[in-house]
């Protein structure tokens, strides 16, 4: 009798230890479906997508993005990640070639997109971003965060804050709005593509210009430089990182301040640099006042052993990242000649601004501006 019960016994345990592995995996399974089931196998890296922006907001999209509008300084940082794919809109300002910026040249599709406002510093239009409809505004240093907040509030539109940051070349800022816009775009690899593009670059000048002794380096000023507008040989830019990615001695960086800045002309015969490099924008302002006081600029060493050159104008509303490249390597010319003697000035033009707009912009460039490398100021 005793064995008979002991029997029965274990035939209940078995079974009550089946029927409890079988809810289990009957439960596994249920879970697992439920949570393949909320994937869309067709959707594509920029589906369901969360981005965390530059000012640190949390922007979430449920469906693919397809309809993109980027104002500020983020059109220029899209055009290179995507050209003009999936843009509704633009800002007028941003729609004129002639303005000189290589990203409207290369994509003259920009003149013919719905316009949403005039551009910085006006705000955008609410009813015409909601009449474009996009599926996200990518708002590159333009209005503060919290005149996007209501903008996006207005408009119903997502908006992602990005920047290229305070430095014309090689800031961080700029990597990360690529690696944004990439995401947004789908286009992820070629944000990367192009964040290494400029790392090499940096390296390629760092490395040529370490060659050279401290005492190969000549003192040069940088004249002429826009800064909202167009100025005389006054203007300048202090620790600058196009002068300062070749080791080179800019005499402005003696002032104790970064960026833009203006001096006064009694200091530039102080400093007398050996090189003085004109931004195109400002020749023609410079070209007349040595009408007006010919006895200053003529008294300057780099005007006595003609040291002037000319550099293409890479600050128009916001830095052209693609020109002050170009601008470095012909820095590094005028400075360091044996150490970039084999550089020729329009292959590595060609080389950067296909890579980045898809087409070589250097004729038309030197067409509008004049050619870079020595000139003669009369």
């Amino acid at each position: 009798m005793n064995r008979l019960k002991t029997v029965i016994t274990l035939l209940i345990i078995i079974s009550m230890s089946l029927s409890i592995s079988s809810c289990l995996a009957t439960a596994s399974a249920t879970d697992i479906t439920a949570t393949t089931s909320q994937v869309d196998p067709t959707f594509t890296d920029n589906d369901h997508l969360t981005i965390i922006d530059m000012s640190g907001r949390e922007v979430i999209f449920d469906k693919k993005i397809e309809r993109v509008i980027a104002i500020g300084s983020a059109l220029r940082l899209y055009t290179y990640v995507n050209g003009v794919d999936m843009l509704v809109g633009v800002e007028k300002a941003q729609q004129d070639p002639a303005t000189g910026r290589p990203y409207i040249m290369a994509n003259p599709e920009l003149q013919n997109l719905p316009v949403i406002g005039e551009g910085n510093p006006h705000s955008p239009d609410p009813e015409l971003l909601i009449e474009a409809d996009p599926d996200v505004i990518i708002a590159g240093d333009i209005m503060d965060e919290a005149s996007l907040r209501k903008l996006e509030a207005a408009t119903g539109i997502p908006v992602v804050i990005t920047s290229c940051g305070t430095e014309a070349i090689f800031d961080p800022e700029t990597d990360q709005a690529l690696e944004i816009i990439g995401k947004i775009t789908g286009q992820k690899q070629r944000a990367l593509d192009i964040i290494n593009f400029f790392a090499q670059h940096k390296q390629e000048l760092s490395s040529r210009s370490a060659i050279a002794s401290e005492s190969d380096s000549k003192s040069l000023y940088i004249g002429a430089v826009s800064f909202k507008g167009i100025h005389g040989i006054e203007s300048t830019v202090a620790n600058s990182p196009l002068v300062e990615t070749i080791e080179a001695r800019n005499v402005a960086d003696s002032i104790g301040v970064t960026g833009n800045t203006t001096i006064d002309k009694e200091q530039l015969l102080l400093w007398d640099p050996d090189i003085i490099v004109i931004d195109a924008n400002g020749l023609a302002l410079v070209e007349e006042d040595y009408q007006k006081i010919p006895e200053f600029y003529n008294s300057l060493s780099a005007f006595k052993n003609n040291e002037i050159y000319l550099q293409l104008p890479y600050i128009s509303y916001y830095s052209n990242l693609e020109t002050a490249l170009i601008n470095i390597y012909n820095l590094g010319m005028a400075i360091y000649p044996e150490q970039f003697e084999d550089i020729n000035r329009s292959l590595i033009a060609e080389e950067i601004y296909t890579f980045l707009l898809g087409k070589d912009l250097y004729e038309e460039m030197t067409n509008l501006f004049g050619s870079p490398g020595v000139i003669r100021i009369k």
